[in-house]
């Protein structure tokens, strides 16, 4: 997969979405299929294969420079949080280290 700065806005949430996701450390059925039904199988099996090549603080500086790089979400990331949210409660319930995760990605996306 290219440079989070070569990645299209799908590959970005999915990535994003993964992160949180896994936040707890496990990737549930029903996270999966929230993931699925905001990007197609193959963005999702792609940017997958990056995800778990990539440790915790790389894939922070991936956000980062995916969400700088592109202003995809144009100081508006209301959409995006609300994607979050729901990926948090995908599975019925939020784990703390999901609500965590989400709380972190306010401040570092927000700067």
């Amino acid at each position: 997969m290219d440079k989070p700065s070569q990645w299209s806005k799908n590959e970005l949430v999915a990535y994003i979405l993964l992160y949180v996701a896994n936040a707890d450390l496990n990737e549930t059925e029903d996270e999966k299929k929230y993931m699925l039904s905001r990007v197609d199988k193959d963005t999702y099996k792609s940017v997958h294969k990056q995800f778990d090549k990539d440790n915790d603080y790389q894939c922070i500086q991936n956000i980062i420079e995916g969400v700088k790089t592109h202003n995809y979400f144009e100081n508006d990331y209301a959409q995006l949080f609300a994607d979050i949210k729901l990926m948090i409660y995908a599975d019925g319930e939020a784990e703390g280290m999901e609500k965590v995760t989400l709380s972190f990605l306010r401040k570092i996306l927000k700067k």
